[in-house]
């Protein structure tokens, strides 16, 4: 089984909103394209917060004004892949206009009640969930 490690973030604004991109492909079992937050595998030997700052800026073409703080890891297995993927969530502040990459369709600023009432990665609802029972 391969290995990767991923590095995601949830960017928060002054309004307590979260920005979410649509994915452009739909993956293996989704319907539609889900809402996902910015963010990917690292490359070797690149340094997981230099791997995060660097999806952020391919994603979206934003900047986080502070320093990330981890959230969540989780193991994500992908069996018709051969796939294990590490995935850590992190969480900043950010704030501006998001650009969207050709990887997306569509970006937005939601509530945690607005992007868990819609169709989001499974990964990230459950670090959202987390978010709001604690």
């Amino acid at each position: 089984m391969k290995l990767q490690v991923g590095v995601k973030i949830l960017i928060q604004n002054n309004n307590q909103q979260f920005l979410f991109i649509r994915r452009a492909q739909a993956f293996a079992g989704e319907d539609v394209p889900h809402w996902d937050i910015p963010g990917g595998r690292i490359e070797p030997e690149e340094p997981l917060l230099e791997a995060l700052a660097r999806e952020i800026k391919e994603e979206t073409g934003l900047s986080i004004d502070n320093s990330p703080q981890l959230q969540a890891a989780q193991d994500i297995f992908v069996s018709h892949a051969d796939l294990h993927v590490v995935r850590l969530t992190y969480l900043a502040h950010g704030e501006g206009k998001p650009k969207i990459s050709d990887e997306h369709q569509e970006v937005a600023w939601m509530t945690q009640s607005e992007a868990l009432s819609t169709s989001i990665d499974p990964y990230i609802r459950e670090v959202l969930e987390k978010q709001k029972s604690a």
